[in-house]
C-alpha cells in the first residue's frame, strides 16, 4: 500500500498532549502552546493535556512519562528547551526515552527553518520519535518555529504516522 492509500485510511481525530518547556512563561503566557492547542482542535483533534514545565531534564522526563501514562495521547508535542544554552535540555531529556527516533524530522525542520531564518537555523534543534506507542515531537519554543513544524511537518503526517504505529 502506498503513501496516499495510507493517508486515506489514517485516523482523523487524534488525542494530543502539549508540554511547553520554560522557566519564564506561565500557562497564561504560553503563546506557542496555546497556538498548538487551537490548531490541534481546528484539525479535529482533542487536546488531552496542556502544561508548562521548567527546563529541568528530570522534570521533563518524569512529566512526559506521566502524561503518556495518564492521558495516553497519540502524540505529545513539546515546545521549548531545544536551544544550545546550558539550560536547554529538552532533547537530552527525551532522547533516552525513545524506542525509535524519526531522524528526518530534525533534518527537515532545519531545512525549512534555514529557508525562513537563514544561518540562524543553526541554533534550532528539533527531534521526534516514539515513546510507549506515542509520537513525541520536540521543537523550538518560538511561535514561528511551532507554526512551521506543525503546519509543514507534524499535522500533515500525524494521522499517517499514527496509522503505522497502530499496525504493530
Amino acid at each position: 500500500m502506498g503513501t496516499e492509500e495510507h493517508k486515506a485510511t489514517a485516523p482523523r481525530n487524534l488525542s494530543i498532549g502539549i508540554l511547553s518547556v520554560s522557566t519564564t512563561r506561565t500557562l497564561a503566557e504560553d503563546k506557542s502552546g496555546h497556538w498548538i492547542s487551537k490548531h490541534s482542535k481546528k484539525e479535529g483533534h482533542q487536546v488531552v493535556c496542556h502544561r508548562v514545565i521548567p527546563d529541568d531534564a528530570a522534570i521533563i522526563a518524569q512529566t512526559v512519562s506521566e502524561v503518556l501514562r495518564d492521558h495516553s495521547p497519540h502524540a505529545l508535542l513539546l515546545t521549548g528547551g531545544t536551544g544550545i544554552s546550558p539550560k536547554d535540555v529538552t532533547i537530552e531529556a527525551i532522547r533516552p526515552l525513545l524506542s525509535k527516533e524519526l531522524t528526518a524530522f530534525g533534518v527537515l525542520f532545519s531545512q525549512l527553518s534555514f529557508e525562513e531564518i537563514d544561518s540562524a537555523a543553526l541554533l534550532s534543534r528539533a527531534m521526534a520519535g516514539v515513546i510507549d506507542n506515542a509520537l513525541v515531537f520536540c521543537m523550538p519554543g518560538s511561535l514561528n518555529a511551532c507554526k512551521l513544524a506543525c503546519n509543514a511537518l507534524i499535522f500533515p503526517e500525524l494521522g499517517h504516522l499514527v496509522r503505522h504505529l497502530q499496525e504493530g
